[in-house]
């Protein structure tokens, strides 16, 4: 085909694009990094024209976990990252009043019960966070076997009583751990929202405790389990890591919506553009998640019959919608704005919201993650005013009713509980903004609506993610890759940026 010549294309500059890209470049390859979006960061760019003044994210507002060797090589502090906080505290909504979480600190009679149960998890967490750096395994009998071994053996370290303990938690479902370990209704709908957040599932859904393990696993900084917010929000971290791709020699095209994966027999040599134009390389790795990449971009006439099956079938059930409310005041919570807010009373609450998302339905009292994003970093709003960004549990991808109703029913189920919460919100609000996982899988390119291009569940993690004829990022078509939030480890931390990479540099020495 004709166009200019790359060694590498990346398609897609979300955190993990931008970390994939950067890594190669270090490498002394000449990479292109296409971003069909005016700025970079896919999941973690702006919502454009909230309001006049006023800046909010579109979807990542927080960040849990960022892959610390993604963290140490593009040395983003030198690129203009800053934090505007570490280290947020949760705070839980509830009848029976706040009650304030800071890692395994908790107020309330309930105190001691936490601290136990969450130095347990944080222990398993970090005996599972290798997993996470490694490329899986092959389903064969060669050398990539060995790190996982390893890896087990330092499982086994636990000791006896640990590791069956762990092999437990990993199978069971958050609220019967909640029920088990806790009385205070407030710490069990913690447990039990950060075990659900951004998956298709309830409390009693079964492997949920395995999530909540996952966010434990990750770290900001060097610090294990602390959610952080940039200055300048989350566009600001992809900001930081577009200006280190480009110090590492990458060349960043924004605005550049890839049409088509060009493919020359059963090997990739480049892609057609959106506009017409062409580009040529013998290596390209698409961060926008498998579903896309290999059904619509590549096409399912140039892939088997069994893959295109399998990739069909792969559960990718979006069940959080995002709302965005641009206020003139601050709202009164009863509690210190400088926290990540769970609206949730108790376990039951959450489960009760998933319910009736199974069968199309709008919950008549979701729950949900607030944050303000303009109590930590003033300059998202005017002055006096403030952003209140919201993830809300759960919405329905397929609504029995037209979208438009549905959309307006959940801004409408939120804004009431907003209101029983925080009193006079609604007098406040200047625009309000609802994002329901359609909405986010027509805007961002996710399939389902889903936050990791596929649902982060037991038979979809480690060597079965996306699927397992794709678990070590390659794909029958030579020169192909994966890489993003809908492959291994999941997420949007760079973890599975960094790792393809990795993979590609390895299979190319």
């Amino acid at each position: 085909m004709p166009g200019r010549f790359s060694d590498i294309i990346v398609i897609g500059a979300g955190p993990n694009g931008l970390a994939c890209a950067t890594r190669l470049a270090q490498k002394g390859r000449r990479v292109t990094l296409l971003e069909a979006e005016a700025a970079p960061g896919g999941g973690a760019r702006a919502l454009p024209d909230l309001a006049p003044g006023y800046r909010s994210p579109a979807l990542a507002h927080l960040i849990w976990q960022f892959d610390p060797r993604a963290e140490a090589a593009m040395d983003l502090s030198r690129h203009g990252l800053e934090w505007a906080a570490q280290g947020i505290p949760t705070t839980v909504l509830s009848p029976d009043g706040p009650l304030t979480i800071r890692g395994g600190l908790a107020e309330g009679p309930d105190a001691g019960a936490w601290a136990t149960l969450y130095q347990r998890m944080l222990c398993f967490a970090g005996a599972l966070e290798p997993f996470r750096r490694m490329t899986p395994p092959r389903l064969a009998k060669d050398n990539s076997w060995g790190q996982l071994a390893k890896n087990l053996l330092k499982l086994r370290a636990l000791g006896t009583h640990d590791f069956r303990e762990l092999l437990r938690v990993l199978l069971i479902n958050a609220h019967d751990v909640a029920q088990d370990e806790l009385t205070d209704p407030r710490l069990r709908a913690a447990l039990c929202f950060d075990a659900t957040l951004g998956a298709w599932a309830g409390p009693r859904s079964p492997n949920t405790l395995i999530l909540w393990l996952d966010r434990l696993a990750g770290q900001i900084g060097g610090q294990r389990a602390s959610l952080g917010m940039p200055k300048g929000g989350m566009p600001a971290l992809a900001a930081a890591m577009a200006r280190a791709a480009e110090a590492a020699g990458v060349t960043l095209r924004q605005g550049a919506r890839v049409a088509r994966i060009v493919t020359d027999g059963e090997r990739v040599s480049g892609v057609t553009l959106a506009d017409g134009g062409e580009l040529r390389a013998d290596l390209v790795i698409s961060a926008i998640g498998p579903k896309s990449t290999l059904l619509d971009l590549v096409g399912p006439r140039a892939l088997d019959a069994g893959l295109v099956t399998r990739l069909r079938h792969q559960k990718s059930r979006g069940g959080a919608a995002k709302l965005h409310l641009a206020l003139s005041a601050a709202p009164d919570f009863g509690t210190d704005l400088h926290a990540r807010m769970i609206l949730a009373g108790d376990e039951h609450e959450v489960e009760s919201a998933f319910n009736p998302v199974k069968y199309g339905e709008v919950p008549e009292r979701p729950v949900m993650e607030i944050l303000l994003p303009s109590a930590f970093d003033p300059g998202h709003a005017p002055e006096g005013g403030h952003v209140l960004s919201a993830t809300v549990q759960f919405a329905p991808h397929d609504p029995k009713i037209g979208r438009d109703e549905a959309r307006a029913a959940m801004l409408e189920a939120s804004l009431a509980r907003l209101e029983a919460a925080a009193p006079g919100i609604r007098r406040m609000i200047v625009r309000a903004d609802l994002l329901m996982p359609y909405d986010i899988e027509r805007q961002f390119g996710m399939a389902g609506g889903n936050w990791h291009h596929g649902e982060l569940t037991v038979e979809q993690m480690l060597f079965l993610r996306p699927i397992p004829q794709l678990s070590r990022y390659a794909t029958p078509i030579r020169g192909l890759w994966l890489t993003g939030a809908g492959t291994h480890p999941g997420g949007m931390s760079g973890a599975a940026g960094w790792n393809t990479a990795g993979a590609v540099l390895e299979a190319r020495q």
